[in-house]
This record gives C-alpha cells, structure tokens and sequence, in this order.
C-alpha cells in the first residue's frame, strides 16, 4: 500500500529528535574521494553510467555482463521516453579520465512496477531499478561483480560507493551510514547522495564482503537532516532477471511511446512536501 506524502514526512520527522538518530548521524563516516588505484581497490565493478549527451547515473557489477542501477536513470526526464539503451555505456572504476573496462549496452529491462510520473510528480521507489546487459562480458581478475542480499534491518550500518555531479571524475565511499527506516517496500538511510548518485548500490557487510542491500533512488532533507532513499531489492531483482531471460518488455533501441505517467498508483512512496515538510527528488 503506499504511503501518503503527510505519513512519510512524519514518520521521517519523527525519528529526526530521537538520541538513536543522533547517533546515528554523529556515527556515520565522511565522503571519501577514491582517488588513486590502491583506495579503490575491490570497488572496480562500481561504475559510471554514462547516458546519451550528458546523463549520468552509477551502476554495479552483479555478473560479469549485468550491471544493476535505477530504474529512473533509463527514462528520459525531457520526454518520459525510455532511453536508447545503445546511448548508454558502462565506465566500470572510472577513475580520472580512464574506466578498468568500458562496455556498451545490448539490452535492458525496468521493473514493470516502477511508475514514472515526470520530473515534478511524485516519486516511485521501492521498485526503482533496471538491470542492463552489456554487450559483452567483462572478466579482469580486478574487477569483480557484487553479491547481492536481503533487505538489511532498521539501525544496520551500512555503506555507499557512488559518483555525483561534483565528483563525476572518481568514486567515493561513505563507508558508514545508517538504516534509520523501513517503509513501504523502500529504505531511509543517512547516506549523503547527491545528482549523479543514482542507481548507486548500498552495501552491507556481510560474511566479511561487501554485498548489495539496495539501490539509491531519492535524496531529501528533512528538518535540516540529509536522508536518502534506496530500494527494495531482492523480489524486484528477481522479478527483473526473469524478465531479462524471457525477453520480456526488453529495452534494446529505445521506446517509441512515452512510458505512462502516473499520478497515483500502490507501489513505492509517493514523496513530496511543502513548508516545514521534506522535498524528494531524484539524485
């Protein structure tokens, strides 16, 4: 069922005066720029999504030819079109001017659920994800696809490795930060995310490695407090990997209808907010 805009804020805003949140925050590490290879060592299969002429998005390896992102970054936020996948290429550990490996897309898919209601509409997310198939594989011994896992708990640490429109040129990590919600199929975490970070993978550790919980989808502030939004991941995941085998709803050249915009519908957190409220919007 989703939650109403007013329900969200207060949930969000409720936990902002609690010692727990305060902790949280006070315990949650600073951006860290990976800048040379040895600081983004492991973190290879974390990449740069480049879209057309100036999209930009993060993605991560799950398979040496599948690359896991935000279902938002394959829709055109002009048009509300799908992108033309062949317009779209994977820069895997780019870093200052040089990606590990560069690939194409062959073909993709957007989760069926995931409704897309235009740039100023309110946001879908706990199914805010697309999986992309790149033209080949990529197999360096350097550069190694995620695990994925389940949802993590409320109050669980947690990490983020992603670009943005002020750091584009190199990854950085926020090795802590915190699950300060679960709502409506979608996480509320303290991680900093900004433009760019979209489609950013947010990890747990688990069994001693870094494992994919969730994906970014949506950044705010509320009551002077950065939270961002990541997705659900593990039905949704299997939702898209079963599409992707079947060839069902296959993006491979782009659509040549708008996807249908929606204003309501009973998926994901419908997130927006006026004074005193939280704005949402796509990082």
């Amino acid at each position: 069922m989703r939650m109403s805009v007013n329900a969200l804020i207060a949930a969000v805003a409720l936990l902002m005066p609690s010692a727990v949140v305060a902790q949280d925050y006070e315990a949650a590490s600073e951006m860290t720029a990976l800048m040379t290879s040895y600081e983004a060592r492991g973190w290879e299969g974390v990449g740069r999504l480049n879209i057309g002429f100036g999209g930009m998005c993060t993605g991560a390896l799950i398979a040496p030819r599948l690359v896991l992102t935000a279902g938002h970054c394959l829709i055109d936020q002009r048009t509300g079109r799908d992108v033309n996948v062949r317009d779209v290429t994977f820069l895997a550990g780019w870093r200052n001017g040089r990606a590990s490996a560069s690939r194409k897309v062959r073909r993709a898919v957007v989760h069926p659920e995931y409704e897309y209601a235009g740039p100023e509409g309110p946001l879908s997310v706990a199914n805010d994800l697309a999986l992309l198939e790149l033209e080949s594989e990529i197999r360096l011994a350097h550069i190694q696809p995620f695990k994925t896992a389940d949802r993590p708990r409320k109050g669980a640490s947690v990490g983020v490795v992603s670009y943005a429109h002020d750091r584009q040129d190199s990854l950085s990590l926020q090795e802590v930060c915190h699950v300060l919600a679960r709502r409506s199929g979608a996480l509320v975490l303290s991680c900093d995310v900004d433009f760019g970070s979209s489609g950013a993978p947010i990890f747990a550790d688990i069994d001693g490695e870094p494992q994919i919980v969730s994906v970014v989808s949506a950044k705010a502030m509320v009551q002077g407090r950065k939270v961002s939004l990541g997705t659900n991941l593990t039905k949704p995941l299997d939702d898209l990997m079963g599409m992707l085998a079947s060839g069902d709803a296959v993006m491979n050249s782009g659509a040549t209808e708008p996807r249908r915009l929606s204003v309501g519908g009973n998926n994901g957190l419908a997130l927006s907010g006026g004074e005193g409220g939280a704005k949402f919007v796509r990082p």
